[in-house]
């Protein structure tokens, strides 16, 4: 898989559904080669390509007056001195029918409020306030800037382009997802259908996709969508087109355009040759349904298109969460109708011996038998899109699917009726984890997360950093300095109580606890009163009242903080801090010693490095590489992965035990400090924000693998960096593995 490709293309599924005449001629106005201008060389027989400057000079002018049947422009008018006199003059470019085809970003758009930053300033909220902030001397310096749709409108009615249709784009140019026609409004979920990416997610601090619903009631949808693609006509025609999904993140194979047209015909067309098959399955998926008693939309294959009748009924997914709110019986019992279609969808076959255990087994899976794939019209659930399937695959994988689709990101209906309800009722429970990964891998692998984990990592946001963000607009710069950066300010001398017993107190003791002593942990769960987590004993909150505050610190360690907070404030309490999983907080000045140094040494590129590995059956390749790190850094720390850590993560039994590992790896010379990794907080992310090292050394093997790289651009995120070492030739533990299990044959 070509991962550069797929990034490449990504830009194309702007325009990639639009139809261009094959035999017309495109003027594309850019300053640098892009997938854009690729694109229309594929679609059209001739294509120009000029920069802005040249197409607005009176020589290119009459030398092509009404020459072209398109002009595409893309992120280019925003940068215009003039942009009225650019978009006149290039109206004398385009035959009587021709097109003008505008990419255009909306500094109303949705994104900007939730936190991103404006293209043109690199600071948050100055499109959102017309730019009123930037000083005259320095908007000479910018390159552009961002208009609302209304200064759009402005703009092509004073250049002469009235006949016009606005598309609003989401989450944006360069990545485009989802687009809808000006007088077309989403009618299905976008808190599951819109996956946001952003310039700078750092910033951000909230969710996007949640928003739209309100968003959409209250007629704001067009006039706050992020980005705008603008079909300006000379003779008033336009496509005959209201909404396309887009999916250029799957690669050739399955990149697909689902266009809803204004005709009530939808029409599913593969974007490149190597999906055409695709369609065809589509239609065999259909029937093979169909004749297992499903209602399925009937539809049409030819080329590379599948046509299917528009479908005005509400998605079942909106259907089955209003009837939770409505009735809650009736919820119930139509979850059990629709979870039963998928028992229902194939034949049921006899589970091999590694797979006993999982329930019932489909001869093909239908993974996108879902609400979200579903219309719910006249009693009826209508079934569309299934266009995979995986063969001999348990139904309950299937089944946790559709139910973590209908509670996806709806806190009242978790309120209403716990998902649990229905995880126990279907027999999930035993092996949840499983289906949950299942699950995961399904979407993983259709829109290659793995491959794209470094791209991702560079414009998605991460949920952490938008809890944290939160926060900070939450409370005062002092509050925030005093309840969230300084949990440990004085706290040697103070005894230490965690307030929550979950993820959160886990991955706090996981961080922690070899630095600080913790006196107990409260919890507001009887039940747990009297256990241990971690050795320390679970106490009920009313141990609080009895150390005195001078001689106590509380870090509450809970997501939703507000109600313990609350509960702290009725019982007197002023004093508590917040453990942020997403803070980086300082090690105790004592785990790193000071440094003395040779007065002739030279200096080293890092200060702190970190390796991290299970190192076992130690051997000259392990030596070498820390012997390498060690030359490039002042102060090395290695992490173990423990036995169980091994276990898990590599599916296999360490030949030597963790403590002994461990004693091996510190008593290295080239070692200044061996730690044991925490099970579940082990990852790079976990280790950086624990050690906040310069750099991560790491064998050349991973120097590729998409994970690694994912995590190589998180540190660099940070200012960190990490560091490829060739592994030394001949010499592994893999190999020595092998060559003692020989032995012992």
């Amino acid at each position: 898989m070509n991962v550069d490709k797929i990034i490449w293309d990504m830009p194309k599924g702007l325009l990639n559904w639009y139809n261009f005449f094959s035999e017309g001629k495109v003027l594309f106005i850019g300053d640098k080669e892009n997938s854009i201008k690729e694109l229309l060389k594929e679609k059209c027989k001739e294509v120009s390509c000029t920069d802005e400057t040249t197409s607005l000079c009176e020589a290119f002018i009459n030398q092509n007056r009404e020459t072209f049947d398109y002009i595409v422009v893309i992120g280019m008018a925003e940068r215009l001195a003039d942009p009225v006199q650019a978009l006149s003059r290039w109206r004398g470019l385009l035959k009587s029918s021709g097109r003008l085809l505008l990419g255009m970003d909306n500094r109303l758009g949705l994104r900007y409020f939730c936190g991103d930053r404006d293209p043109f300033t690199n600071r948050n909220f100055d499109g959102i306030e017309n730019y009123r902030r930037v000083l005259k001397e320095d908007r000479k310096n910018l390159k552009g800037r961002n208009y609302s749709k209304y200064e759009i409108c402005t703009l092509l009615d004073l250049s002469g382009w009235t006949e016009r249709k606005f598309y609003s784009v989401l989450p944006n140019l360069e990545l485009p997802q989802l687009v809808y026609s000006e007088d077309y409004l989403p009618v299905e979920e976008l808190d599951i259908r819109l996956f946001p990416m952003y310039r700078y997610p750092d910033t951000v601090f909230l969710e996007e996709e949640y928003l739209y619903k309100d968003i959409i009631k209250n007629g704001m949808f067009h006039a706050m969508a992020n980005s705008f693609l603008i079909e300006c006509s000379k003779d008033n025609t336009f496509e005959n087109v209201d909404h396309v999904t887009i999916s250029m993140d799957r690669g050739r194979e399955n990149a697909m355009a689902t266009i809803i047209r204004n005709n009530h015909v939808v029409e599913k067309r593969a974007l490149y040759e190597e999906g055409k098959h695709k369609l065809q399955q589509i239609k065999e998926n259909e029937e093979d349904l169909r004749s297992h008693g499903l209602n399925v939309l009937v539809g049409e294959c030819n080329n590379y298109s599948y046509r299917m009748p528009y479908v005005y009924g509400e998605t079942a997914l909106s259907h089955l969460r209003r009837l939770a709110k409505e009735n809650l019986v009736l919820f119930k019992e139509e979850v059990d109708k629709f979870l039963g279609f998928i028992l229902q969808s194939s034949e049921h076959i006899e589970a091999e011996e590694s797979e006993k255990g999982l329930g019932i087994i489909l001869r093909k899976g239908y993974v996108d038998l879902v609400p979200l794939n579903c219309f719910y019209e006249n009693g009826k659930y209508i079934f569309y899109d299934q266009e995979f399937y995986e063969e001999n695959y348990p139904a309950n994988a299937i089944i946790l699917r559709a139910i973590e689709i209908i509670y996806a990101g709806d806190l009242e209906m978790e309120a209403i009726l716990p998902r649990k309800y229905f995880y126990e009722k279907y027999g999930l429970n035993d092996n949840l984890e499983f289906w949950h990964r299942m699950a995961a891998e399904f979407t993983s692998k259709l829109r290659n997360q793995r491959e794209l984990r470094s791209f991702n990592e560079k414009f998605q946001r991460n949920m952490e950093t938008i809890h944290t963000n939160r926060q900070r607009i939450n409370y005062s710069v002092s509050e925030y300095q005093r309840i969230f950066v300084d949990i440990f300010r004085n706290a040697e001398k103070k005894k230490i109580l965690l307030f929550g017993s979950g993820n959160f107190t886990k991955r706090f003791l996981a961080q922690f606890q070899k630095q600080y002593e913790i006196y107990a942990i409260v919890d507001n769960n009887q039940s747990k009163w009297g256990s241990r987590l971690e050795g320390i004993e679970i106490l009920s909150p009313q141990i609080i009242e009895d150390i005195p505050k001078e001689e106590r610190r509380i870090i509450i360690c809970i997501k939703n903080y507000v109600a313990i907070v609350h509960q702290l404030q009725q019982m007197g309490v002023e004093d508590y801090c917040i453990y942020d999983t997403n803070a980086e907080y300082p090690r105790k000045p004592e785990m790193i010693p000071a440094l003395s140094k040779a007065k002739d040494s030279l200096p080293k590129k890092y200060h702190t490095g970190y390796i991290a590995g299970v190192f076992d059956l130690f051997h000259i390749g392990h030596l070498n590489m820390f012997k390498r790190a060690k030359e490039q850094c002042d102060y090395l720390i290695v992490g173990v992965v423990t036995d169980e850590g091994v276990r898990k993560y590599k599916k296999t039994e360490p030949y030597i035990p963790f403590h002994e590992r461990i004693e091996l790896v510190r008593t290295c010379k080239y070692v200044d400090e061996a730690v044991e990794i925490p099970l579940h907080y082990g990852g790079t992310k976990d280790a950086y924000r624990l050690y906040h090292f310069d750099c991560q050394f790491s064998g050349s093997d991973y120097k590729d693998n998409p994970d690694w790289l994912g995590e190589k651009t998180f540190l660099e995120k940070q200012g960190a960096d990490l560091v490829f070492f060739p592994y030394t030739e001949g010499t592994s533990s893999t190999k020595i593995k092998s060559i003692i299990e020989r032995s012992l044959l």
